[in-house]
This record gives C-alpha cells, structure tokens and sequence, in this order.
C-alpha cells in the first residue's frame, strides 16, 4: 500500500495511506495487520483521516517500511475479530457531534420563538419523568432536573433551560458511550480462545482438530475442566457445567443427553460428546454483553454508595432552595441553588472512572469482571498464590523419564502424553510436547479416562489399568508399589525435579522428572508485594515439600504449604476471612477453581485451564508475573481517583450552593459552572491512571 510518513521519531512513526475513503473494516484491517506485527508495540489507526500512528522496536524501522508497502487493503490476509469496538466510537463521536452542530445552528440560524419551541418540546420528557419519580414516592435526580427545567420555563428563562437540557444530553451521551465502550472492551477480552477441539470422526476416533475446520453437525469431545469451544447439543455422557459466564448461574448444571450447550461454558465434573449446532463466530460475544449489562458486578460497593449517596442529597439541595425563599423571597437565587445537584457529578464519574480502570486493565493484558474486584485487589492484605504455572513458568518441561522394569523410555513417554492430552495443564502440556518433540505418536489405545482433581488420571490399556498422577494418588489412593528390586532406584530420584508418576498394573512403571524453573521476576515480585502492603504472601502447592521448600526460599513467600487438595486452599481463604483479611488468588489449574472462587479476587493465568479462567476474577497474561504490582497500583489509584472525585464533588457544588445563597452567582451561572465541573470531572475520570500523578 502507498503510504507517506507524516513525522517520525525514535520508535514512534505517523503515515498516511494514499486511499480515497478508508472504511471501518478497512481502517480495522490495516490496524490488526500492524499490531500483529512483532516489532510493533501499539497502532492506532484513523479511519478519518487515513492516518496511523505506529509505536515500534527502535531498529525495526527498514522492516516497518518493507511491511506497509506489502500491506494491500484488498489482498493481504488479516484475521480481525468480529467486534473492534471501532463502529461503538464512531456511532457515539457522530452523536456527540450532532448534538453540538444542533444546538450551534439552533443558536445561530433560528428565531427566538422556534428555539423557545424547541426547548420546550425536549423539556417534556424530563418533566415527566420527573413527575413519575414523584408518583413512586421517590425524590431523586430525576425530580431535581425536572424541577430545575420547569422553574426556569415558568420564569421565562429559556435559555437556562436549554443549557440545562443541552448538559443533560451531554452528559447522557458520555455516561452511555463510556459505559458501552467499557463493556465492549470487557467482552471481547472474554471472548472465546480456543484454537483446537477434539472431533470425532466417521470410525470413532477422536481427532484433534482446528476450531475453524469444525462445521454444524459435528461432534466434538469435551472433558472436564475444559471449556465447551461451540454451540450445541449433548448427544452422549453426563456432566455438571458452569454456565456463569452465560446465565450468571451460580452453581453448575447437569447436562444429559438432548440437553443443550453453550460455547464459553466450562465442565466442571463429567465428560460429554456434543453435536454443534452453530460453527465459530455465532454470538457469545452478544450473550456475553448482556451478561455483564446485567450483572451486578460492574459496580464496586463505593460506586454503589456513591450513587445512594447521590440519591440522599437531593432533599436537601430541595431545602437549602426553600430555606433561601423563604428567607429572601428571591426567585433567582433560589433557582441559582436549584440548578446545583451532588447527583450528576456522582452519578456519572464514579461508573465512569470504575469503567475506564477496568479498560486501562485491558491495555495491561488483563481481563476484570467487574469494579468491585479492583476494590478488593486495594483493600487485600493475603494474597496466595499455587506454585505451578504462577510462581514458576506455564511451561515446565520434561527433563528426564526414570523407567521401572526394564520398560522403553519412548514407550512410557507415549503413553503418558497419550493420557495427559486429554486434561490440558502446564504439567500435562510439558508431556505432551515432550512426546511432539520426539515425534512420538500417541494414538488411542485406552479406554475412556477419568480425571481425579488434584489427583491424576486412570485408564485401561489392553486390560490393564493404567495411572499417572501424584505420588499420593499412585500409592495411597490407588494401592500401587514399587518393583521389589528396584526400591534403591525409586528412593534415588533427584530431589530438584517434580514428580510425575505413573503405574501399570498396579506396579510404578515410570517417573516423569518435570523440570519446573522458577520464573526470573518471582521474587521480585513477591518483594514488591511486600512493599504494596501485602502482609501474606502464600505459596499453597501439592507438590512435594522438598520441592515447595525450595521454591519458597528462593521466592521470599512469607509462608508455604506443601502437598494440599484443592478444599486445603479454600479452606486457608476461609480461615483468612474469619480474620477479617480480604484474600486474592493466583492460580492456573483446575484443582485452583475452588479457591479461585472463594478469594475476594480470584486471578487466573490466562495459559491456565479454561475452569479455572471461567471461575476467576480476573485474568493476567502469563508472560509476566509483574503484571500483578500494575494491578495493585491500578487499583489503588482507582480509589484515589474516586475520593478525590467524591471531596471534589462535594466541596466544589457546595461552594456553589452558598453563592447562590448569597445571591453572587445568577442560575445560568450556577447551571453553567455545575454542568460544566461534572463534564470535566467525568473527562478526567477517563484518562489513564497509571500515567497521572495523583
């Protein structure tokens, strides 16, 4: 594509392509082609003006060039999402934009006597909505606004009442548009990734397959602790799903055969063989807008106050206006304090501010549910993490596999990787690749696997029974024992790897060394979470002690547990609650769901398992554990930003009440100033918190 630089400076590069109209779908094309470029750290493309403004690695500037004149807005293969949220922003900019061009040729162009018409027409809907407010036995803003329009009507002041209405409108606009973006951004972060499902094919083999490959009618595999990848309808097997993301269900929903299904829903218990009905790309992005439209979670319990707040303000805004009467018999300036509320200003910055931290997450790679997450991640004294997956890389790998009677590596690694694949987990995706890596295929030999959180997983190889899974689970639980001549062995495997064991037949058959480093920020982190006021910082893990020991002591955790179930670590939370500590989460797998669940935060890894994604919080990218201290600042500065709104709010429109009073400031003032600060507030309410001093 023909393009001309504008300006350029080190790593930041703005061009213009050289095309007649760039349309949204071509605007968000050449935006996707860039950023899914390496080098290119963020882009930002107007459709406007054909602009794009490009941030990229310093020394990347020849490659940068090369690729846009590749780039062709008709040929050149992109993959772009169904939702950008680039027709949200235009829709609201053109009416923001037309509401100012109305009033601007109202002001101008019309005669005083049709302006006077048209205010009182868009006065209606507010008087009457006020009216009804007042008919429930409500006194809210609804009334104060209504009251505000009406008074100023009745005195003939119609250019007080158009600017109320104007700033009303403004306002509506902002709060709504601020609302929708924010839900809409939240959205497509929840939004199905899934890349490959296991089908069925015509002899009855389960094959993994693309997700973009799969067509109506074909049946798909879903295990437990995996997410169900599309629509469709249960055709085979029992299973409890979490339909949370869905319905906002909280406990899970048995599923039987003729039941339906929905894509993004996750099983909790059981296994299910499922015929779609509908391919990729077939509306959970809309279920999912309406789920969290409807769900209480967008509101942090101090928006929830604020808006009461809000509320318990107007009757005495109403007072001070007939106290002022009363003592001054002035018309005006009683209407100077009517035009001052608490309610707008609180109404609107507080969502708006909740919202736009929960947007700025996403620019940190992070998804949140709702505000009132972010309040708990400022208040939470605990925060305890799982070992696997958090503290040491998603992806450990397989150093060595230690084989018991004589049995072949390659054949025990097969094996593994054939049972492991079916209940994906870092541990589970180390055999996998270990096996890819040798190009060993795994077909299905065994029979149906059973999956035992926290535990392992059994099946049956040409009669056999086949187990692999944690050392309790192979020698408590499932009554395995070592070869007789070989104890010398077992007791020498080396202490700095985890263990993955497997037995046949009742008898060890292989030890699966997993080399699990610890990541390089850990404890970086961990000490600055120390400094962010976290008293706790927990390791729960149920490896080995001699393992957790050791990645306690390089990390710095405050306290480790060694060899725990899934309740154990719910069971900490609770105990921490009983003490009145609010408790975060960090977890990846699906025996973290439980405590994921009853953390007033529950964080998960975003490489983690599609259960424990479903039931956390809040989710992180996996690249780097830091991410968690810009969570915590985020969300501190959120509450700084929100008690600063709130003083602001409250000392600025009660400094306008008293000058109303006092009769220094005429209504249009007031109404200007009132109107005004809130927009500026709900603006600032909007920006960025990580790149202002507060």
């Amino acid at each position: 594509m023909k393009c001309r630089i504008l300006h350029e400076s080190r790593g930041r590069m703005r061009v213009h392509a050289h095309v007649s109209h760039m349309s949204l779908s071509e605007a968000d094309r050449f935006q996707y082609y860039l950023d899914s470029l390496e080098y290119v750290r963020k882009v930002s493309v107007n459709e406007r003006t054909s602009n794009a403004i490009i941030y990229y690695d310093e020394g990347k500037r020849d490659a940068l060039v090369s690729a846009l004149s590749d780039f062709d807005l008709a040929s050149t293969e992109v993959v772009v999402p169904d939702h950008t949220g680039r027709a949200l922003r235009v829709e609201y900019e053109d009416k923001m934009f037309f509401h100012i061009a109305q009033k601007l040729i109202r002001q101008l162009f019309f005669p005083a006597p049709v302006r006077h018409f048209i205010i009182l027409v868009k006065s209606i809907p507010y008087i009457i909505n006020g009216i009804k407010t007042l008919l429930e036995g409500k006194l809210e803003v609804s009334v104060l606004d209504a009251t505000s329009i009406a008074v100023s009507l009745i005195r003939g002041d119609y250019n007080t009442a158009g600017s109320v209405i104007f700033l009303l409108k403004v306002g509506d606009i902002m709060e709504e548009w601020t609302h929708r973006k924010s839900v809409d951004d939240l959205a497509r972060a929840m939004s199905l990734n899934v890349d490959k499902v296991w089908t069925i094919n015509a002899d009855g083999q389960e094959i993994l397959t693309n997700i973009s490959e799969v067509r109506e009618g074909d049946r798909i595999v879903v295990g437990m602790g995996s997410m169900i990848p599309l629509d469709g309808i249960v055709c085979q097997g029992d299973a409890s799903v979490n339909q949370a993301a869905m319905t906002g269900e909280s406990t899970p929903v048995h599923k039987s055969e003729d039941a339906l299904v929905y894509a993004g829903t996750v099983v909790d218990e059981g296994e299910i063989v499922i015929r779609v009905t509908k391919a990729q790309g077939s509306g959970r992005y809309d279920r999912i807008v309406a789920m969290i439209e409807e769900s209480e979670k967008l509101k942090s319990e101090t928006e929830a106050k604020a808006s009461h707040l809000a509320d318990r303000l107007v009757p005495y805004t109403f007072g001070a206006t007939l106290l002022t009467w009363l003592l001054t018999r002035d018309v005006t300036k009683a209407t100077s304090i009517l035009m001052v509320d608490y309610c707008c200003a609180l109404k609107l910055s507080m969502p708006i501010a909740v919202l736009s931290a929960m947007r700025e997450a996403g620019n940190h790679k992070m998804s949140i549910k709702g505000g009132k997450f972010l309040e708990a991640v400022a208040e939470a004294e605990t925060i305890v993490f799982d070992k696997t997956g958090t503290l040491t890389y998603a992806n450990p790998t397989v150093y060595d596999v230690i084989t018991f009677e004589n049995r072949d590596k390659d054949e025990m690694l097969r094996l593994a990787a054939c049972l492991e694949e079916h209940y994906p987990h870092s541990i589970a995706n180390a055999v996998v690749k270990a096996a890819e890596d040798k190009k060993l295929i795994h077909e299905e030999k065994h029979t149906k696997a059973m999956y035992i959180v926290a535990h392992g997983i059994s099946s049956t190889i040409d009669g056999q029974k086949v187990c692999i899974g944690s050392q309790h689970f192979i020698f408590e639980d499932e009554g395995c024992t070592i070869p007789p001549d070989e104890e010398d062995k077992y007791r020498s495997l080396p202490d700095e790897y985890s263990h993955l064991y497997m037995a046949i037949g009742g008898v060890l058959a292989a030890v699966i060394l997993i080399e699990d480093p610890i990541r390089e920020e850990a404890s970086s982190v961990v000490r600055k979470l120390k400094e962010a006021h976290f008293d706790r910082v927990v390791m729960m893990t149920g490896d080995s002690d001699r393992t957790a020991s050791k990645v306690a002591a390089k990390t710095g955790v405050t306290q480790y547990f060694s060899e725990v179930l899934p309740e154990d670590k719910a069971a900490f939370i609770r105990s921490e609650h009983e003490a009145g500590r609010k408790v975060i989460m960090v977890g990846d797998g699906i025996n973290d769901s439980p405590a994921l669940s009853e953390a007033d935060a529950g964080i998960a890894v975003s490489s983690g398992a599609s259960i424990a994604k479903e039931v956390a919080d809040i989710t992180i990218s996996s690249d780097d554990l830091s991410t968690l201290i810009t969570l915590k600042k985020l969300s501190l500065k959120l509450m700084d930003r929100i008690n600063y709104n709130y003083h602001a709010i409250i000392g600025f429109n009660s400094f306008l009440i008293v000058m109303g009073m006092l009769g220094i400031f005429a209504p249009t003032t007031t109404s200007l100033l009132h109107n005004t600060s809130t927009i500026a507030l709900s603006l600032r309410s909007m920006t960025d918190l990580l790149d202002e001093d507060m």
